[in-house]
């Protein structure tokens, strides 16, 4: 059965400001192979590089393979491969290929995403958001569940962003009325319910997973706001410079790893974490200071939405 999140954070030595590279410091991953979608920009990039620099093998499936070359260039064993998480039959090509070599998967970090975007419909009609965002790394993962092993964690990069929308359960793709940022908080709602039903059916197998709100940062996630709405939102000042309360890309990437590695989360699998801890229920509708709403913590909503995406996808190897 699916469970909700502990409220009760764990004593931990890292923080806000603490980056990728110090969480996994001294940590060995030379015998560990992770994935992380969107690997190659922004966030990815850094849980890329830090994950690498602890030596572990580092696939980074892209959209934009020859992109994905030139930004990892360099760091060690990293291996850039082709998908594209809005067209199924790349997702299966990709998933496939990887299944056929005998590799096993430690750590699965769906980090990929769009933000905000234009309205546009992926495959069978799906909106951009929930296509991307969600369906693509459902499928994904279901695809890779011969590769997971006991001990293998699953991180989804959800945001704060899930604040201004739960499922739109009587209209999840949007067909009566498209308002982009509705789009994207119900994908990232739905970020934090596939972490936390994925939890509920793997851990007998001993795999876990979490959702991670990663922080507000200023990366090429951003690129289709415009800068005078940037300014608008109080993201940036006159100046272009972030705001004050925004993290830097590797300090973003630090919760990310931490869930992926760390041994303090050891019975708390489902969990939405902030900051290198386990977030709380957010008390406000401050974004800066996070936590989750009740609608990204919701057994039931995460069980119906499990089901909604194994009919939409064809896909369902854990249940």
């Amino acid at each position: 059965m699916t469970t909700s999140p502990p409220h009760h954070p764990p004593r931990t030595p890292f923080g806000r400001d603490t980056t990728a590279a110090q969480v996994l410091a001294g940590t060995d991953l030379s015998e560990h192979t992770a994935l992380v979608t969107g690997g190659y920009s922004g966030l990815g990039l850094e849980s890329t590089r830090a994950l690498s620099r602890a030596g572990a093998r580092v696939l980074v499936p892209a959209r934009r393979p020859d992109a994905g070359r030139r930004t990892t260039a360099g760091m060690q064993r990293v291996d850039v491969g082709q998908l594209d998480l809005a067209d199924m039959s790349s997702i299966r090509r990709y998933a496939h290929q990887l299944l056929d070599t005998g590799t096993t998967i430690d750590i699965l970090i769906c980090g990929a995403g769009v933000m905000a975007i234009p309205e546009s419909r992926v495959g069978p009609g799906w909106e951009g958001h929930f296509a991307v965002n969600h369906l693509g790394h459902h499928a994904l993962v279901n695809l890779l569940r011969p590769a997971l092993k006991p001990g293998s964690r699953v991180v989804v990069l959800s945001s704060a962003g899930h604040f201004l929308s739960g499922i739109r359960w009587h209209d999840p793709q949007l067909t009566t009325g498209y308002d982009r940022w509705i789009a994207y908080a119900q994908s990232k709602t739905a970020n934090a319910l596939f972490a936390l039903h994925l939890d509920a059916l793997a851990r007998n197998a001993d795999i876990h997973a979490f959702s991670v709100h990663p922080g507000s940062i200023l990366t090429p996630l951003q690129r289709h706001i415009p800068e005078v709405e940037q300014r608008s939102l109080g993201w940036i000042d006159a100046h272009g410079r972030p705001a004050t309360g925004f993290k830097t890309p590797a300090q973003g990437a630090a919760t990310a790893v931490w869930a992926a590695t760390s041994a303090q989360l050891a019975g708390h699998g489902g969990a939405y974490c902030q900051d290198c801890d386990l977030a709380s229920p957010a008390t406000t509708d401050d974004m800066l200071v996070g936590g989750y709403k009740p609608w990204a913590a919701d057994p039931a909503g995460a069980t119906r939405l499990w089901a909604l995406s194994a009919d939409l996808t064809g896909l369902d190897a854990f249940s």
